[in-house]
């Protein structure tokens, strides 16, 4: 007799010759019955939310390890030690654009050492300007937003070269300095808290918020494109490349209007 069952028929009906094995048990049939007939989803696209919680993680380790390294009052040599750290880690996931939670964090916790160590460093020197220097942060990212969600102005293919192109720039310009400063007191006077380099300061913050936009617009790009959630990794890293920017520009443009004690 010919099967009316959908699980034995295959093109039409499978009669005797068609089925044999052994009768199937019930237990059998349901699990043929229940598997599913469709491929398993795709992986998950991002999502904004994606991305802001991504964000709270990374400022989170910023935050956890600054506050660390700022009441055990670790010293310059530190530091610096932890700048160069965060620097390599940095480099390798701007250059590979490897989604990888393992450098990102890595790279958020060696960046929080260094900023306690040299906001602990600013705060000894001028009390209070710490708290100036994250309000000034929030109010440039809150601004730059602001910019953005209201289409005030949207980057473009040439004003991204430009600004890329400022970066490699500005960064030229302060090894220049740098290493001038070995030779010359103050260097360029990129550094030394006269009009150039308050000028100079006042240009790198706008350059900060410059790839904060760039920063929003690749968020908005990929989350309409469907890019896979592990990419929100990425964006999260690129956000808080862009505020410790900030943040140490506004930190040292301040001090140049502070006093010492």
């Amino acid at each position: 007799m010919e099967s009316r069952n959908p699980i034995f028929s295959r093109r039409g009906g499978v009669g005797q010759q068609g089925w044999s094995g052994p009768a199937p048990s019930p237990q059998q049939l349901n699990e043929m019955y229940n598997a599913p007939s469709y491929a398993p989803p795709a992986t998950r696209t991002m999502t904004m939310d994606d991305v802001v919680m991504k964000g709270f993680i990374v400022l989170g380790v910023i935050l956890a390890t600054a506050g660390t390294s700022w009441y055990l009052d670790w010293g310059i040599g530190i530091g610096i030690g932890a700048a160069l750290v965060a620097l390599v880690l940095g480099l390798i996931v701007s250059f590979t654009q490897r989604p990888n939670p393992a450098l990102v964090l890595g790279y958020a916790a060696f960046e929080g050492v260094f900023l306690g160590v040299i906001s602990n460093y600013f705060e000894a020197r001028f009390p209070g300007i710490v708290l100036q220097a994250v309000l000034g942060t929030m109010m440039a990212f809150l601004g730059t937003l602001a910019v953005y969600s209201l289409k005030i102005f949207r980057p473009t293919p040439k004003f991204t070269k430009f600004v890329i192109g400022a970066a490699f720039a500005a960064l030229g310009l302060i090894l220049v300095n740098f290493i001038a400063s070995f030779f010359v007191d103050g260097g360029l006077g990129l550094r030394s808290g006269g009009p150039l380099a308050i000028v100079f300061s006042v240009a790198m913050i706008l350059l900060g918020c410059f790839f904060l936009l760039l920063d929003f617009d690749q968020i908005n790009e990929g989350v309409r494109a469907g890019v896979p959630e592990k990419f929100s990794w990425l964006m999260a890293f690129g956000l808080a490349l862009s505020l410790v920017w900030i943040y140490l520009e506004v930190l040292r443009l301040l001090s140049y209007f502070s006093g010492d004690d």
